[in-house]
Parts: structure tokens; C-alpha cells; sequence
């Protein structure tokens, strides 16, 4: 039979909780009381049970906690302190599907954790039958909804006042110019008057607070997924995290490639979403890498460098995969949009070619390499332009300000106004 795992931090509806499950007759046996996080996930890894009630406030309970107990196989129930609707709010960002005040009582928690527990082994109660419901069930089996003047099913989000849309920028290896693109399409998207925020999001080290002059010692991207992960990240937390640079605002990344533990997978779709609802667009500059680490595969709770990436390019609304423009480019961009194909075949990536130069090769000459070896179109051509670039970056400013005139400059703000997924201003 199914059991129960409570991490309750010692506090009164524990105590009540676990004495009414001890009494006979009781449909779940109580497997263990964890003191801590890593004592709860030591115990949900040996597959003896299917529910976990824990404490709103218990210490280091995040979204990566949630997930690998759910990733085990357990349904996971919060308790929050009565009437504090924050508590209650960071247990649904941090994913826990169902969450009960603390004062209902020992019956009502028992209720929703047999609930919970059958949903885990059974499926939806919609695929329940009385014959899969029998040998769990001690008494009457458990209504599939609870009374909500008890139970509080944590409800859907509130839809955001905007929804913005995430456009990740990605490569291959070989320094194709994802940063270069990334940073001077959203540096173009905010002067024409669209919010515009700018991530950086690559875990081997990202270069946008460089470029842009900030010599930040406190990633905003780590900060957001530490607060995303404890569930206590919102809009004024996140605009609190991003620089402002003129019309442009900033989310900046890790600049030592060894902090990329900091930048949590589970936590990514949290900032996005987030960031969808404080801007209309929202630019990502992503890492090269993407293999997904399959010599730990087999271990779920290994933690996995490039996760972060594929979770950004799995949940953003469009993927801008830049290559260079020479052989040596081309070849790693056709391997990298297969690699991406097969790790997540539903991105439908754009793909464009950087750093033409006609001394390499020209432009009809790698437009047809890609579409021929890799099937796809080219949506753009961006010339090289190594003097404008180099003043860019000597003057920390992007192209449009540092050298307006460039042909670069021009190449990437017709991009703009191509992959634009938002109106732009009449004036800009």
C-alpha cells in the first residue's frame, strides 16, 4: 500500500496529521516525518510512497524540491499558515498542484492526501475505476473535489495585464555572434518603442553586462531563479533585478561559467513567464550547448549544465538560430540544427547567417549549403562588420548608437522588423 511522507517543520498539524494516520484502519500508513528537504527526497527515492505533505515554510522547499519528488512518482500537498494568501502563492509558483490552510484539521488533509495519493498511482480520478480504487482505499473512497470553503486546490495564475513574447537566441560553437545579434536586436526592438527586456542566459559564461558596460557582481538571472525557485519572484522582484540602459532593460547573466548551477531549469519557466507579463518582448541569449548530459541521464536528481538551455529554447514563442557564414560555420550550424531537431523536434527554429564576408564564401553560395543539408530557409544574411563591432564593444553601447551607419546595424534592424511579434511605434 501507498504510504506518506510528511515534512511539516513541526508544527501542529503535523503532529495532529500523523496521529489520526496512526490510528487503525487508517488508508495511509505514515512512512516517515523528514526533519528536513534532503531527508524528504532521500526517502521519496526509495519508491515506498506516493504523497508528501509539506510545510509552506519548510526550509530550502523550492521548485527543484517539487519536481523531484514529483519526477519520483509522489504528488505533493502544501499546508500554509491560515490566511497567509502569500504562503499559499509561493506554493503555486513553486508547482505544487494542491495546497490546504492549516486550521481545517487532520481529517480534511487526510482526505486530500488519499486524493493525491490515488491521482499519483492511478492516474486523474477520471480513469479511476472501483476495482483500482479498492485496495487503497480504507472507507469510502475519496471524492475527486474537495468543499472549497476547506480544500484550496491552488488555482491557475491570474493571466498577466500583457503577454509578451520570448524570442531565444541560439548557435552552435565557434562564436557564430548569438551575443551580437541578441543584444543589438533588442537594443533596436526598444528604440522603436517596444518594453524590451534582454536576458542573458548562457551558462558558460555570458558577456551582455561587458558589452553593455555594467560590471555586475550579482547576476540578475541567478537572483530571479533563487527567488523564482522559492516561489517568492514577481513583477516588482524582477524589474528589481534588471538593469535600465536608455530604453533597453537588461536581465544580466553569470560571467564565471562555474556558477552555472545558479541558473536552475526548474526555474526558468517561472522567469519567462514573468517576464512575459513586465515586457513585449523578451530576448534571450542562449548557450551554445545543448547535449543533454545522457552519460547521467539515468539519475533525474544529477544536476545537468545544459538544461537550463533547452528548457529557455523549449518554452520561448520563437528560436533565432544564428550560424556563421563560412564553411567551417556552416557545417556546425547544419549539425546544430539537427542535434536540435532531435532533442525538441516541436522548436521551429528561423535561422540566419552572420558574419558574411565575401572573402569566405558568398551569401547565395551558404544560403543554399544550409537549405540543401539541413533543409531550412534563411531568413537573413548579416554582413560582417568588424570595425563597427569592435567599437561597440570598446564604447559599451550597442550598434545603433556606437555606429548608427553600419551596414550591420541597418541588416540587423530589418531583422527586427521581421521577426517583430509586436506592433511597432508609428514615429520610431
Amino acid at each position: 500500500m501507498s504510504g506518506l511522507l510528511t515534512a511539516g517543520s513541526g508544527r501542529p498539524w503535523e503532529n495532529d496529521l500523523v496521529a489520526e494516520l496512526s490510528r487503525p484502519g487508517a488508508p495511509l500508513p505514515v512512512i516517515r516525518r523528514c526533519v528536513d528537504v534532503s531527508e524528504l527526497l532521500a526517502v521519496a527515492s526509495t519508491g515506498q510512497a506516493s504523497v508528501a505533505v509539506v510545510s509552506a515554510d519548510l526550509r530550502r522547499l523550492s521548485s527543484d524540491t517539487v519536481g523531484r519528488l514529483v519526477a519520483a512518482g509522489i504528488s505533493v500537498v502544501g499546508v500554509y499558515p491560515a490566511g497567509d494568501e502569500r504562503a499559499r502563492v509561493r506554493l503555486e509558483r513553486m508547482g505544487v498542484p494542491a495546497a490546504v490552510a492549516d486550521d481545517v484539521g487532520a481529517l480534511a488533509i487526510t482526505d486530500l492526501a488519499r486524493t493525491a495519493a490515488l491521482d499519483a498511482e492511478l492516474g486523474p480520478p477520471a480513469q479511476w475505476s472501483a476495482a483500482s480504487v479498492a485496495p487503497y482505499a480504507a472507507g469510502p473512497v475519496p471524492p475527486t473535489g474537495l468543499s472549497d470553503d476547506i480544500i484550496t486546490g491552488v488555482p491557475e495564475p491570474e493571466p498577466p495585464a500583457a503577454s509578451g513574447t520570448v524570442l531565444a537566441v541560439w548557435g552552435p560553437a565557434g562564436a557564430p555572434g548569438r551575443t551580437t545579434v541578441a543584444l543589438n536586436l533588442a537594443a533596436e526592438a526598444a528604440e522603436a518603442g517596444v518594453r524590451t527586456l534582454l536576458i542573458d542566459a548562457d551558462v558558460y559564461g555570458g558577456v551582455v553586462a561587458n558589452a553593455l558596460g555594467l560590471l555586475d557582481e550579482s547576476p540578475g538571472l541567478a537572483g530571479a531563479c533563487r527567488q523564482a525557485a522559492n516561489g517568492r519572484l514577481d513583477r516588482a522582484g524582477l524589474a528589481g533585478l534588471s538593469w535600465q540602459v536608455g530604453p533597453l532593460r537588461v536581465l544580466t547573466g553569470i560571467a564565471r561559467a562555474d556558477r552555472w548551477p545558479e541558473v536552475r531549469p526548474s526555474a526558468i519557466p517561472a522567469v519567462l513567464d514573468l517576464a512575459r507579463a513586465s515586457a513585449e518582448l523578451v530576448v534571450v541569449d542562449c548557450a551554445f550547448a545543448i547535449e543533454a548530459d545522457e552519460e547521467i541521464s539515468f539519475d533525474t536528481a544529477a544536476p545537468r549544465r545544459n538544461g537550463a538551455t533547452l528548457t529557455l529554447l523549449e518554452h520561448a514563442d520563437g528560436v533565432l538560430v544564428v550560424g556563421a557564414a563560412d564553411p567551417p560555420g556552416v557545417e556546425r550550424l547544419v549539425r546544430g540544427l539537427a542535434e536540435l531537431g532531435d532533442l525538441l523536434p516541436q522548436v521551429d527554429p528561423r535561422v540566419l547567417l552572420n558574419k558574411q564576408r565575401r572573402t569566405a564564401a558568398g551569401a547565395d553560395e551558404a544560403v543554399q549549403a544550409v537549405s540543401r543539408f539541413a533543409g531550412v530557409g534563411v531568413l537573413a544574411v548579416l554582413p560582417e562588420d568588424r570595425a563597427a563591432t569592435d567599437k561597440a564593444w570598446r564604447s559599451a553601447l550597442p550598434l545603433l548608437q556606437a555606429a548608427p551607419a553600419s551596414p550591420l546595424r541597418s541588416a540587423i534592424r530589418d531583422l527586427f522588423k521581421t521577426v517583430a511579434p509586436v506592433r511597432v511605434r508609428a514615429d520610431a
